[in-house]
């Protein structure tokens, strides 16, 4: 089917704009309406993803469902997916539909609520499945938009600290991105991916205000997308906007958070950075290093000290995402394949540990831990499914989590054993956090008052969380099912990646002789 990527792509804005136009009132009626819409509409997404995933040829390492045609100025509406972005696509449109499931107890202002998640799903998707640069930078930097207005309309009593805060820091990173976008226009006189994924920039070292740029143009690229990416992640020490959006955030907004926006500076990192400018790669890999293996430690260290419920899972995520990056920059196949099944596990386990939070938090409005304790002896379905999930989590084998880390810890120890020394001890930091929490939420005596007439979860909530339960298990027995789709994209990039850099050195050695 022709166009398949742009049906995909805008079926959830045009139900948000079905709702903008077509729904009125605030009654009950429109309510429920207006939840239907955006349900069926995220259902019917994923449904037609399938289909992408279903015709998708893993051996083919090449940009596949490709659809191009002119756009405005000159530029070019382009979309395509590749084994590396094909299961973001399938991770955004299998989660989306979960959340709303999710929202269906909210009240205020639903209709508005709904529009805000379908045209960011229509964003995010819009960023994995882009082909042209600045039609990548428009969906990336839209998407904060729905998710600024998402946590300062329904998040917590800090709602608007913590959407500026969100919005400032990733902006802010994104501004350097742009710049460096224009000067990649200005040499390589197009904006169109693949061209630019076989375009050599000039990596010959110059000085620059007295200082002496190893790698020369490669490296302030690479350090501008960096800014954007790794904020988005987000890494150490750029991370604090993440913990404060977390816990104000409703909690759909925690879970399409953590499980599908921070994957974007992964992919980020795998679509532009590594293939693009590998010599800056190369040149920076060192401190992209320290600061995953710092952000590992401190982060889980930090989450140990943590009294509420969504801040410490938050800080969980950062240290997670410190894995990823490690992994990315590691650059060779166990390394890659490790992150990239890292963040796709990560979408499925934090999104449900945030979905564990918002069940109890809709029973009693607290995400305090010490308002908790002995919740086995009224909700044993419930304390079942958060032990599932805290530990995945930890990385226990059987589930997606031991995988990814295992996977990323492989690909590090080839390249540095001392940063994947310390970031082995993550693991262990991780077990501390998690079955701290589990304990002191779960175990004990039921002895609060307010805790003894608490229900367990309904049957909507079990439904929610069986497809997050059976992906988890699912690839954790079986990862063929991520490794086999991405491997050969994976090893394209790498081989592209080493050649690029041979040639790189090459070139530049001549330079220097000639001198």
């Amino acid at each position: 089917m022709d166009n398949l990527l742009s049906i995909i792509t805008f079926i959830p804005a045009i139900a948000a704009a079905i709702l903008a136009i077509f729904l009125r009132g605030e009654d009950a009626a429109a309510q429920r309406n207006a939840k239907w819409v955006a349900l069926i509409a995220t259902t019917l997404t994923f449904v037609i993803s399938l289909f992408v995933l279903a015709g998708f040829d893993p051996a083919d390492t090449g940009f596949q469902f490709v659809e191009e045609r002119d756009w405005l100025l000159g530029l070019k509406y382009k979309l395509g997916v590749d084994g590396i972005s094909v299961l973001f696509v399938m991770l955004t449109t299998f989660i989306m539909p979960l959340t709303i499931a999710a929202s269906w107890n909210v009240t205020t202002r639903v209709k508005e609520y709904m529009i805000a998640f379908l045209i960011l799903e229509t964003l995010m998707l819009g960023v994995f499945v882009a082909l042209d640069m600045v039609l990548f930078y428009l969906f990336f930097e839209a998407g904060l938009i729905p998710m600024f207005l998402i946590i300062g309309i329904w998040g917590g009593k800090q709602r608007i600290y913590a959407a500026f805060k969100f919005f400032l820091y990733t902006f802010l990173g994104s501004v350097l991105m742009l710049v460096a976008m224009v000067a990649m226009y200005a040499e390589a006189g197009t904006t169109d991916i693949p061209t630019l994924l076989n375009h050599q920039f000039g990596s010959e070292s110059f000085n620059l205000l007295g200082i002496h740029i190893v790698g020369g143009m490669q490296t302030l690229m690479f350090l501008a997308f960096f800014a954007s990416f790794a904020v988005k992640m987000p890494m150490w020490p750029v991370h604090t906007w993440l913990p404060d959006a977390h816990v104000q955030a409703p909690t759909a907004g925690s879970v399409v958070l953590a499980a599908i926006l921070l994957k974007m500076g992964g992919y980020g990192f795998l679509r532009f950075s590594l293939p693009m400018f590998p010599v800056g790669a190369e040149v920076l890999t060192p401190l992209v290093f320290w600061m995953s293996a710092i952000a590992i430690v401190y982060t889980s260290l930090v989450a140990l000290a943590q009294e509420d419920m969504k801040k410490l899972i938050a800080y969980s995520s950062v240290a997670h995402m410190g894995f990823v990056t490690m992994g990315i920059f590691a650059a060779n196949q166990q390394g890659v394949d490790g992150a990239i099944f890292q963040m796709i596990s990560h979408g499925f386990i934090s999104g449900a540990l945030f979905l564990c939070v918002g069940v109890i938090y809709d029973r009693m409005h607290t995400r305090e831990i010490d308002a908790y304790g002995g919740l086995v002896n009224r909700m044993p379905a419930y304390a079942l499914v958060f032990m599932l999930f805290t530990m995945a989590n930890v990385g226990l084998p059987g589930t997606s989590g031991f995988i990814g880390e295992f996977l990323t810890l492989v690909g590090v120890f080839q390249v540095n054993t001392w940063i994947a020394a310390v970031a082995a001890t993550g693991v262990i930091f991780s077990a501390c956090y998690a079955l701290w929490l589990y304990r002191r939420v779960v175990f004990g005596g039921l002895i609060k008052e307010s805790l003894k007439s608490i229900s367990d979860m309904t049957r909507r909530e079990k439904a929610i969380f069986a497809p997050l339960v059976a992906m988890t298990l699912l690839l954790g027995v079986y990862p063929s099912l991520v490794t086999d789709i991405i491997g050969p994209s994976v090893g394209n990039l790498i081989s592209n990646y080493e050649t690029a850099l041979a040639e790189a050195h090459a070139a530049n050695q001549v330079a220097a002789t000639s001198h």
